[in-house]
């Protein structure tokens, strides 16, 4: 800043700059915070404040005034942030479109899924197509920092991940129902996705390890999840600072846990956020792409379904959340992908329960493939949507928070 008090333009950055260090300088500015700013770009603190004092002084100037108590924005580094920001969107906009086009990381995720996909549309084999689950998320792991602890859940089995940086406040968690057509799928496995929506959120996440159909089918696994609800509300977790999460049949599942809890006039958490929901265990609603590969036939479906529910009512309100009243549910995010032959489900979902006066929200996503949230490490969609995830959580632990203070007042 000059005497007069007008601001002086910055001079020519150097070539030496990275994209790395606006990344950095993004995140920091974003959270005023290194913590929580190394949390999300998966860096240590260290080498995120190495990258932030490398592009000082590459380009002349202090970005960040830093005490002990707080992270602050020089002017120079406001100047900067107004304009690095659209830099970096338009960019990995033009990324993310150009990699579609060449179709990178749609032949990746169609890899990624091939034996699944040749599991469950060729064998009845219910043990290849658990193999082939677990080999999928096998090939993931959780972001760093994130602790993996086994738990007893009121007698179900579960993991909790713990991310590094946890929010301030009374203690939190999330929920979280993994997908696999109610026949598959870990707690295992899963735990590479809870613990990245887990770090998102800055709250530990329980992944809940509920007994499969067809040897456990229906209401097995749904008094498995809600053994694991009741037992956070006994650890002293208040069901306002519970949020629950689920990906495919786990959001159908989801969605019958808050009915299950409406019927038995029990505390809802704070919210849900439904992954990909297959929530019509008819099939009738499924509409298969044409432009698309097809992951989630709604031959599949049929199949798992008839293991799941072993001969019980389709009908029945817990399991039919298309066609039951939802008045009383907590406000839901629902993620569809573009290409996905359960989007139409998504969407009637959101419809049905917004006519229910139910607050909510919905995304879809222009992907290809089915729960595409799994691929977070490397495809942008699927990160942006795990960072959608974090932030409703967050908000919906702060919107209540905020109205039990006013309440009280």
């Amino acid at each position: 800043m000059s005497d007069d008090g007008t601001v002086v333009p910055l001079a020519q950055a150097p070539d030496a700059i990275e994209l790395r260090h606006l990344r950095a300088f993004v995140a920091v500015a974003g959270e005023l915070n290194f913590s929580r700013a190394a949390q999300g770009l998966f860096l240590s603190q260290p080498a995120l404040s190495r990258q932030i004092r490398h592009l000082e002084r590459l380009i002349g100037c202090d970005l960040f005034r830093r005490s002990t108590q707080r992270v602050e924005l020089t002017l120079a580094g406001e100047s900067l942030l107004a304009r690095a920001r659209p830099l970096l969107a338009d960019l990995d906009n033009a990324i993310t479109t150009t990699r579609s086009v060449g179709g990178e990381l749609d032949g990746r995720m169609a890899r990624l899924w091939a034996p699944w996909t040749n599991a469950s549309e060729h064998t009845g084999d219910l043990e290849t197509v658990r193999a082939a689950t677990e080999e999928l998320h096998g090939r993931f792991a959780p972001p760093d920092g994130v602790v993996t602890a086994p738990v007893l859940a009121g007698g179900t089995p579960a993991l909790r991940l713990t991310p590094a940086t946890v929010q301030d406040g009374p203690p939190a968690a999330i929920l979280y129902v993994h997908g696999g057509g109610h026949v598959a799928g870990s707690a295992f496995g899963y735990r590479h996705l809870a613990g990245a929506i887990a770090a998102a959120a800055r709250t530990p996440a329980l992944v809940v390890d509920y007994r499969l159909a067809p040897e456990h089918p229906y209401p097995t696994g749904l008094h498995d999840v809600l053994a694991a609800y009741r037992w956070l509300l006994g650890t002293g977790t208040a069901p306002d600072r519970i949020t629950v999460t689920g990906d495919s049949s786990g959001a159908g599942l989801v969605l019958s846990l808050l009915l299950a809890l409406r019927a038995e006039d029990l505390p809802q958490p704070a919210g849900a956020a439904l992954m990909c929901p297959w929530v019509d265990l008819t099939g009738k609603a499924q509409q298969p792409p044409s432009e698309s590969p097809i992951l989630f036939r709604p031959e599949a479906a049929r199949r798992y379904a008839e293991a799941y529910l072993d001969g019980h009512p389709e009908d029945d309100p817990l399991v039919d959340p298309l066609h039951t009243g939802l008045s009383g549910l907590p406000p839901l995010l629902i993620h569809a992908a573009s290409g996905d032959s359960v989007r139409h489900e998504a969407q009637l979902l959101a419809e049905h329960a917004g006519a229910c006066g139910v607050e909510v929200a919905t995304t879809v996503y222009p992907v290809a493939t089915h729960t595409f949230h799994l691929f977070w490490s490397f495809l942008p969609e699927a990160a942006a949507a795990v960072d959608q995830i974090g932030q409703f959580i967050r908000d919906r632990i702060s919107a209540t928070a905020a109205t039990d203070r006013a309440a009280e007042a």
